[in-house]
């Protein structure tokens, strides 16, 4: 910096007077500058630079920029110069950089006072870019006219797979210039099934995937399709016998294809189109019809199930069944009387119950358990004592709110605003008895105070020990199945409902006792089971 010369004066009326000259040099500053915005990055290179606007008052030795993967870089990072001093605008080229990196950058600039740096500027090279790596999987379920076929992209290639897929043809290289079957994008196994295919034919398999570099190939695998042969002919047999862990079905093979059948029976699922590779029975060998006993079902299921035959070649499948197991197996321990024939009717939420038919009417041998009507409304459960108490439409619950105790052997307990309703809670074809109904069937048995003793399970499986009188010679399998007052409370003494009303505010109903059946009235807000009549 150059010198400044300095003297003091004053003023008077006769003049101006001065002090000796003294001199004196001023301090330089750093300097000032920018740094210019990244341009032309690439996976290892960009281009950045800077801008020296005030040298500060001493001449800039040395300029550049500076770069490091953590914030704020200086000269003691990574850094070019650049070979001119002085200020002004200049361009530095970073090299060396890591593709895929964050990397923060600044201009420098140094004199005599010290090393200024421009603002932090931030930029991301590039990934380096290349075609996808895949794998091709050997052919599977090979068949005279198909193939299941697929591959695995273990690398995109820093590039978004947009199609994938395999390539077949009878030569020896194939592309998608050949057959191709694309299956969807991005990385991962596929699979892809293939059909069409000529019987007897070697073919050359390679799976592919499509980037914006290009198209990449697996390895090449070869499989033969094996000499044609007829499909085995077949029907599905109705299914019978359903109850809640079992079924029967079976099947009709009316032609072998041309070859032997080596395994036939039924396949089934809670999917469609079941295969042998779900589960299955396996019911001899050769044509014609066979039997065959579905075992293991879950209750309440719907299940789907067909008939297969195979020969040495294929095999073949018969149309595709759907059916519903039951709710429960229809005895849940009950004591039936095994001397007795008893047929079944199920209700809307497909409960199996056993009937039994008693002089000419046709019971119900077991409590109902309906959650709905017969059109498919839901019926109301409550299990708080007070809700219960303040309702006068329908509604059920199980005993001491226990489904899982209580459901399957005594069935629900319901208020009779239920009974009442004119959506009606029996099953189709059947209804809640009537007071005189009731009466029909006691009077059938030798009056009330035998048919008790006739309706009663045997036993003390249910029954309190000794459970005098019952000989449950009428079939009808009384339970004790408990009650619920209006109040909401539960109680072990319990009865059926009648559809008939009492009074205004009650209706009548039956109860066992001793070997007597008795008739009274009680609240409608009561609880009691159902048993339902035949029409």
């Amino acid at each position: 910096m150059p010198p400044y010369n300095i003297k003091a004066y004053a003023t008077n009326s006769v003049g101006t007077a001065y002090s000796g000259q003294l001199s004196f040099t001023t301090l330089a500053l750093a300097p000032v500058l920018t740094t210019t915005d990244l341009s032309a990055v690439t996976s290892t290179t960009a281009t950045s630079g800077g801008n020296i606007t005030n040298d500060g008052g001493a001449a800039v030795t040395a300029r550049g920029v500076c770069w490091s993967t953590l914030a704020n870089p200086t000269t003691a990072s990574s850094k070019i110069a650049d070979a001119s001093g002085g200020t002004g605008s200049f361009t530095s080229n970073i090299t060396g950089l890591t593709a895929g990196t964050v990397y923060y950058v600044r201009a420098y600039a140094i004199n005599s006072q010290g090393t200024a740096y421009g603002s932090q500027q931030t930029f991301t090279t590039s990934l380096t870019l290349s075609l996808a790596t895949l794998t091709t999987t050997a052919a599977s379920n090979i068949t005279a006219t198909g193939a299941t076929l697929g591959g695995n992209v273990t690398n995109d290639g820093n590039a978004s797979v947009t199609e994938r897929g395999v390539v077949y043809a009878t030569t020896q290289t194939p592309t998608i210039a050949n057959t191709k079957v694309s299956n969807g994008t991005g990385t991962g196994s596929f699979t892809s099934n293939v059909t069409g295919l000529t019987p007897g034919v070697i073919y050359y398999v390679g799976a592919y995937a499509t980037n914006s570099i290009g198209t990449a190939y697996g390895q090449i695998v070869t499989f033969t399709t094996p000499a044609a042969t007829v499909i085995p002919s077949l029907t599905t047999t109705t299914v019978t016998a359903i109850l809640a862990t079992s079924a029967t079905s079976g099947g009709n093979i009316t032609s072998d294809g041309g070859g032997t059948i080596t395994a036939r029976g039924v396949c089934w699922s809670t999917s469609t189109n079941p295969t042998t590779a779900s589960t299955k029975t396996t019911d001899g060998t050769g044509s014609g019809n066979f039997i065959s006993n579905l075992t293991g079902l879950t209750a309440n299921t719907t299940y789907y199930v067909r008939a297969y035959a195979a020969n040495s070649i294929e095999t073949g499948y018969g149309s595709v069944i759907s059916f519903k197991t039951s709710i429960s197996s229809g005895d849940n321990g009950i004591i039936f009387n095994p001397n007795l024939t008893y047929s079944t009717v199920t209700d809307i939420d497909g409960n199996v119950y056993k009937t039994i038919q008693i002089g000419t009417q046709i019971w119900m041998a077991e409590n109902l358990k309906t959650t709905k009507y017969r059109n498919g409304d839901p019926i109301s459960n409550v299990t708080v004592d007070a809700a219960w108490t303040a309702l006068d439409t329908g509604t059920y619950c199980w005993y001491n709110n226990d489904a899982i105790t209580y459901k399957a052997t005594y069935g629900a307990i319901y208020n009779w605003y239920t009974v009442n309703d004119s959506r009606n809670i029996a099953p189709t074809g059947w209804h809640v008895p009537s007071h005189a109904e009731w009466t029909t069937l006691t009077t059938y048995l030798g009056g009330e105070s035998v048919a008790g003793g006739m309706l009663t399970e045997t036993g003390t499986s249910h029954w309190s020990s000794p459970n005098l009188n019952a000989t449950n010679s009428s079939g009808f399998t009384a339970l004790p199945s408990g009650s619920r007052g209006n109040n909401g409370s539960f109680y072990d003494v319990g009865g059926w409902w009648s559809s008939t009303e009492f009074t205004w505010s009650d209706a009548w109903y039956r109860y066992l006792g001793g070997g007597y059946m008795y008739k009274d009235g009680t609240n409608k807000g009561d609880g009691l089971s159902v048993r339902c009549l035949k029409d």
